[in-house]
């Protein structure tokens, strides 16, 4: 599913129009992203937490010359799926 067919499925399920379940969602993902910029977490219970993960630096190999090279430290996003996303998704 992509974000349009997304959208599609909110209309159709709030009976709100597309613009509106589009206006929704961006905000939601705004939301999100400008929390987990911030160092914070999202919590949706039974769907998942969203929060951000710290990679140290580290050594690597380029694949393609064999040559070690440096990968900085950096910030990730990360997704843990709620017990009852697993549930349902495990069934």
């Amino acid at each position: 599913m992509n974000k349009g067919e997304l959208i599609e499925k909110i209309a159709k399920d709030a009976k709100i129009t597309k613009s509106q379940a589009g206006d929704s969602l961006d905000s939601f993902l705004s939301a999100v992203v400008s929390t987990l910029s911030k160092g914070g977490k999202v919590t949706l219970v039974g769907f998942g937490t969203f929060s951000v993960s710290k990679r140290l630096a580290r050594k690597g190999r380029n694949p393609r010359t064999g040559k070690e090279i440096n990968i900085k430290a950096k910030k990730v996003a990360k997704f843990k799926a709620g017990t009852e996303l697993a549930k349902k998704v495990n069934k």
